[in-house]
């Protein structure tokens, strides 16, 4: 559903120090997707006017990884605190209107309804100025409080480090996403200062500069998955856990059997049909559909596939960008494809390599096939007929056209196209010398001594 009318400052300028990476924080992915690819697809979604990321520290990798996203940056120099890298986007923001949803990079799961929430209140008839999204994680750790008033409406904002022990004690945590006017927002920036802990400029004093106006900020509760943010590889560990579980729990209710859910790990743009089978230890990456009625075996690893109905894959399968297989298809153990499609009923079961190929419908690759599709320079396809038969240990040279209904031999390297119906057998003629065998062993063992 789209929402009228707001503009989204999205801060992406933290060092992510507790990283330790060379990738910028919020570029880490989950599921995936870099965390800041997630929530700009939520703000997407909901269809806002204007998207402003707010870069400091790293911004080359920012600005290269939102090309074509049609997003403004704003660049916070040097890290002073929140209030300060909101203050960034002004310019950016010259003559909207609306509310404006203040987020963050690195709390990539916010939903798109909580925003029309937070959107909505700030609406609302009693002109409360501020919005904070909170949450009640279960545990709080060093996230700033909110302290609530009458319904609400909020008596206090305070920063872990600058908190008493009875504020501490609160359960309800400042996510730090806000919804604020714009006819507010700047002035009210221009007002908080730096008489902290930190010697910072927090966003969350714009709440009691709100009140000194007369006005009654609120605070919205929405779930701890939402508020979550990422810090440090152990918190994206965690949040990657806590995105996965809740993917499996929608692939079940949509429809599709996980023999093991636990096991199983998705991408975000994952696509499940109905009454599809997943077995233990399958990992999605990103780019997969799979139809309904599919049947995916164990220890399967599949990337930018198409997978139609009633096709079987694994175990021990990997399918790369550009497979394709189409109903009823057979892909067994150990058997690679990349960009190659393998026609209605064709099977490949075992031990092979299609790659760069066209297989036809109810065509036959024995095990140990390989289509041989680089020369060292240049990638070459082959195109294998409806009905054909490739006999096992084969290499197909690459570009080569085998007929339909024709026939390979075992052990062949084909180097040239197969007519239609034909048989082709590519390989040194087997010769027998009779006695050879015995000799042999008879002068090994002489040679040691051994009689």
């Amino acid at each position: 559903m789209k929402q009228a009318g707001f503009s989204v400052v999205v801060l992406a300028a933290g060092q992510g120090t507790r990283m330790r990476s060379d990738t910028h924080k919020v570029l880490h992915p989950i599921a995936g997707k870099p965390m800041l690819l997630h929530l700009l697809d939520t703000v997407d979604a909901l269809g806002a006017n204007r998207r402003v990321v707010v870069v400091g520290k790293g911004r080359e990798q920012l600005e290269a990884a939102l090309a074509g996203h049609g997003v403004t940056t704003a660049v916070q120099a040097e890290q002073k605190g929140t209030a300060h890298a909101v203050q960034q986007a002004s310019e950016a923001l010259t003559g909207a209107e609306g509310p404006v949803l203040i987020l963050y990079g690195d709390t990539p799961f916010v939903t798109g309804e909580t925003l029309q929430r937070m959107i909505q209140r700030l609406g609302g008839s009693d002109d409360p100025g501020v919005v904070v999204l909170a949450s009640s994680p279960p545990d709080g750790k060093t996230y700033g409080r909110v302290i609530l008033g009458e319904d609400d409406r909020i008596s206090k904002m305070v920063e872990y480090k600058d908190a008493n022990e009875a504020e501490r004690a609160v359960k309800l945590c400042n996510s730090g996403m806000m919804a604020v006017a714009s006819a507010d927002l700047f002035r009210w920036l221009a007002q908080v200062g730096n008489d902290n802990a930190a010697h910072e400029y927090y966003l969350p004093d714009i709440v009691m500069i709100a009140r000194g106006e007369g006005r009654h900020p609120v605070a919205i509760e929405g779930e701890a998955f939402e508020t979550a943010g990422v810090n440090s590889r152990a918190e994206l560990a965690h949040l990657e856990l806590d995105w996965q579980r809740r993917r499996r729990e929608e692939a079940l209710e949509q429809g599709a059997t996980l023999i093991d859910p636990e096991s199983v790990w998705f991408s975000a743009d994952t696509k499940l049909g109905r009454d599809c089978t997943i077995e233990p230890h399958v990992v999605f990456g990103s780019g997969v559909s799979i139809a309904d009625g599919a049947f995916i075996r164990a220890f399967s690893h599949i990337e930018g596939a198409t997978i139609s109905s009633g096709c079987e894959v694994g175990p021990f399968a990997r399918l790369r960008p550009g497979a394709v297989l189409e109903e009823g298809a057979k892909v067994g153990n150990f058997v690679e494809m990349k960009k190659a499609r393998l026609g209605r009923g064709a099977k490949a079961n075992h031990l092979s390599y299609i790659g760069d190929a066209d297989v036809g419908t109810k065509a036959n690759i024995g095990a140990g096939t390989i289509t041989c599709n680089y020369d060292g320079f240049t990638k070459h396809r082959t195109v294998i007929g409806a009905g054909a038969f490739i006999g096992s240990n084969t290499s197909l040279v690459a570009p080569v056209s085998i007929g339909d209904g024709a026939i390979v031999g075992a052990g062949s390297v084909v180097t040239k196209n197969v007519a239609a119906d034909s048989l082709a057998v590519a390989r040194g003629e087997q010769r027998g010398f009779v006695g050879w065998a015995k000799r042999f062993r008879e002068k090994a063992l002489a040679k040691k001594g051994v009689s």
